[in-house]
């Protein structure tokens, strides 16, 4: 399962509600919150890529390829997936956001087996009250179809989606998996949380698993 997959870390959008700051690069805890991310998905998929459209010397200085979106834009995560499932040499991207740092262990595995059940060209989270859309696992044979949407002037992820077959999987067990920093208070709300969970985290690059 593991080797079929490419995790994309989506750092690409323009954190309106955080005034333009790049979020995967606040300090939370010490260590940049795209950091936090890396360490709870890397060991859980192939390889990681990171979609940036800003600060991308900073963001390659973890040890991942760094990918655009095509068009400099800003079109929002399905401009990130594609620019993922271009990136990916795996079957798979699983798609998780760079202000997340909470991630469960099994988010890849507990997708997997939804794909795996039921065959599903897209497999995304529920929290058991709503979609969490841009927590996913898609097939990257979905790319040219993204690519048409895009190019049509689509924007919605849940309208796209539809357009697939696509499964939800239950993470209504696990809803901090989901959360996440839209305004500074976030961040603070989030020190705790990770106070009382983990350690910092030690920087990990694909050279030194």
């Amino acid at each position: 399962m593991q080797n079929q997959i490419t995790g994309i870390v989506l750092a690409g959008g323009q954190a309106r509600r955080m005034g333009g700051v790049d979020k995967g690069l606040i300090s939370l805890c010490g260590r940049p919150m795209v950091e936090w991310t890396i360490r709870a998905l890397r060991p859980q998929v192939e390889t990681i890529a990171i979609n940036a459209n800003r600060n991308s010397d900073l963001y390659a200085g973890f040890g991942y390829a760094v990918v655009a979106d095509s068009d400099s834009g800003f079109l929002g995560p399905l401009a990130g997936m594609a620019s993922g499932m271009r990136a990916a040499r795996t079957t798979h991207i699983l798609t998780v956001p760079c202000d997340s740092p909470l991630i469960v262990p099994d988010l890849a595995e507990r997708l997997w087996q939804c794909y795996l059940s039921n065959g599903a060209e897209v497999c995304v989270a529920h929290d058991g009250e709503r979609l969490q859309p841009v927590f996913s696992l898609l097939k990257t044979t979905l790319l040219d179809s993204l690519e048409t949407y895009l190019g049509g002037g689509g924007r919605k992820i849940d309208r796209w989606y539809a357009s697939h077959s696509m499964e939800l999987a239950d993470f209504s067990d696990c809803r901090d998996n989901f959360l996440n920093v839209n305004e500074p208070a976030d961040v603070a709300a989030l020190e705790v949380k990770l106070s009382q969970t983990d350690p910092a985290p030690q920087r990990t690059a694909e050279t030194g698993k």
